[in-house]
C-alpha cells in the first residue's frame, strides 16, 4: 500500500498542486516586504483563471490565455493599491472585499459571456503544455514531476532564488525592504514608499495572474467558478509560515502542496472525497498553531 501511494504518481500530482500556490505566495511575500498586507490572493488567482480561459478561448492561443491573465489582474490589484496605498485604508478589508468582488464578478461573466453556469469547457479553450528537459525527465521518481512541467511550472521554481537575489543582494530589492520595515527613515533617503508599494502590489497581481493560468489552463482545460477554492488563502497562510522569505515560503508552500498531493491520490484509493479536501485545510491550520506556539516560545525566551 505504501509503494502504491508513494510512487513518481504521487509527486506529479504534489507539483500540481503546488505551483498555482507557489506562485501566488510569491506574491504576497514581495508584497509583504514592501509594508503591504495581502489577502487578496486567492481573489485575483480567480480572476487570473478566468481571464486566461477567456483569452485562451477567443484566441485559441494558451500564451495569449496567460498574457491577458497578467494584464487583467495587474489590473484587478489597483483597486487594492489605490484603497490601502492612496486612501491608506485597512488592507484587510480592502482584501477581503477584493476577494468577494471576484468572485462575485466571474459568476456573473460566466453566463454573460458563454452561456453557461458552473463549469465553462469548450474544445477551443487551448491549454499549456508541459515542456519535458531532455534526458532529465527520463529520471526516476523525480524525473516527470519535477523536469516536465509546463512554462509557469518553471518559472515558479526558479522565482525562489531570483526573488531572494532581488531582496537581498539588489539595491532596489533593500530599498523595497526598507519601504516595509522603516518607511519613514525610507522617506527620508529620497526614497517613494508609495511608488515601491504600488509596484509590489501590481507584482503581486502579475503573479497571481499567472497562478490563475496555471490552474485553468495548466492542471485543468476549464473555469469553474470558485475554482480558486481556497488556494489563496493557503497562498497567505504560507507567507506567513514562511515569514516572507523566499525559502520559507517554497517550504510552506511544498507543505500545502504535498497535502492536496496526498489528498487527492487518497481518493483514488476510495477515501471519502469530504476527507480529502479539507486534508489542505486542515495542515494549514495544523501548521498556524505550530507556528503561533513557536513563536510564543521565542517571545518568552526573548523576554527572560
Amino acid at each position: 500500500m505504501f509503494d502504491q501511494l508513494f510512487d513518481g504518481a504521487l509527486l506529479e500530482s504534489v507539483f500540481r498542486a503546488l505551483i498555482p500556490i507557489l506562485l501566488a505566495a510569491i506574491g504576497g511575500l514581495v508584497c509583504e516586504r514592501a509594508g503591504v498586507f495581502q489577502i487578496s490572493l486567492e481573489g485575483m488567482m480567480l480572476v487570473g483563471a478566468f481571464a486566461a480561459v477567456a483569452g485562451s478561448y477567443l484566441g485559441q492561443s494558451a500564451l495569449l490565455g496567460v498574457t491577458i491573465a497578467m494584464a487583467v489582474t495587474a489590473l484587478f490589484s489597483l483597486i487594492l493599491g489605490y484603497g490601502a496605498v492612496t486612501r491608506r485604508g485597512d488592507p484587510i478589508v480592502l482584501g477581503v472585499a477584493v476577494n468577494l468582488l471576484a468572485l462575485g464578478l466571474t459568476s456573473f461573466l460566466l453566463p454573460q459571456l458563454f452561456g453557461v453556469r458552473g463549469v465553462f469547457q469548450h474544445p477551443r479553450i487551448d491549454g499549456l503544455d508541459r515542456l519535458a528537459i531532455p534526458f532529465l525527465s527520463d529520471l526516476p521518481l523525480i524525473g516527470q514531476a519535477l523536469f516536465n512541467l509546463t512554462i509557469p511550472g518553471y518559472l515558479s521554481l526558479l522565482a525562489i532564488p531570483l526573488i531572494w537575489l532581488f531582496l537581498f543582494r539588489t539595491p532596489i530589492g533593500l530599498r523595497l525592504r526598507g519601504v516595509g520595515e522603516r518607511p519613514a527613515s525610507a522617506e527620508t533617503l529620497g526614497v517613494s514608499s508609495t511608488q515601491y508599494k504600488y509596484a509590489a502590489v501590481v507584482f503581486s497581481g502579475l503573479a497571481c495572474g499567472l497562478a490563475g493560468a496555471q490552474l485553468a489552463l495548466g492542471n485543468v482545460v476549464q473555469f469553474a467558478e470558485n475554482m480558486s477554492s481556497g488556494r489563496g488563502w493557503i497562498a497567505v497562510v504560507a507567507v506567513m509560515l514562511g515569514r516572507a522569505h523566499p525559502a520559507g515560503v517554497l517550504g510552506a508552500s511544498a507543505l500545502f502542496g504535498f497535502a492536496e498531493g496526498l489528498g487527492f491520490r487518497l481518493q483514488g484509493n476510495g477515501l471519502p472525497v469530504q476527507i480529502t479536501e479539507a486534508l489542505p485545510y486542515v495542515v494549514t491550520l495544523i501548521a498556524l498553531a505550530l507556528a503561533r506556539k513557536r513563536f510564543q516560545r521565542i517571545l518568552e525566551l526573548t523576554a527572560a
